[in-house]
């Protein structure tokens, strides 16, 4: 059975909307300042970049575009491992996995102390996590009620 496009777009989008408002919570609110100063002591030319609306405007774009991967991604896994919260655990540990190797290199060059990235890390996995699982919730093969 085909991939349901319009349903990975719409619970793609609601993905990208739940990591956006959790992003902003965690990473904005209750993160960003020591985030910033962890960077900041390692790239002092990175004080306040980031900020302007062209990088926010990316940013949120980018998350959406990342809720629309997710769901797509469980979408595929469905003929495999059934629908579900158990297979968008699955769909959400590989887009975690990925994300979490690939800023690893903030942790080599000392942008950000292990501790926070374990905290940022583990913030991500049960924001992809909640992420999935509702965007699983929308979606839905092609004449499944």
């Amino acid at each position: 059975m085909a991939i349901n496009t319009g349903r990975v777009v719409a619970g793609g989008l609601v993905a990208g909307l739940v990591m956006n408002v959790s992003g902003f919570l965690v990473q904005g609110m209750l993160l960003g300042k020591r985030m910033e100063e962890e960077m900041v002591a390692v790239a002092p030319t990175l004080q306040g970049k980031g900020m302007d609306a062209g990088s926010m405007t990316g940013r949120v774009l980018t998350q959406f575009a990342v809720g629309v991967l997710l769901v797509w991604l469980y979408a595929a896994m469905r003929p495999r491992f059934g629908a579900g919260p158990k297979t968008a655990m699955y769909a959400a540990f590989v887009i975690w996995l990925c994300g979490f190797l690939f800023y690893l290199d903030w942790l080599y060059i000392g942008m950000m102390s292990p501790g926070l990235y374990a905290i940022v890390s583990i913030a991500m996995a049960i924001t992809l996590a909640i992420a999935a699982w509702v965007g699983g919730m929308i979606y839905k093969e092609e004449g499944v009620a």
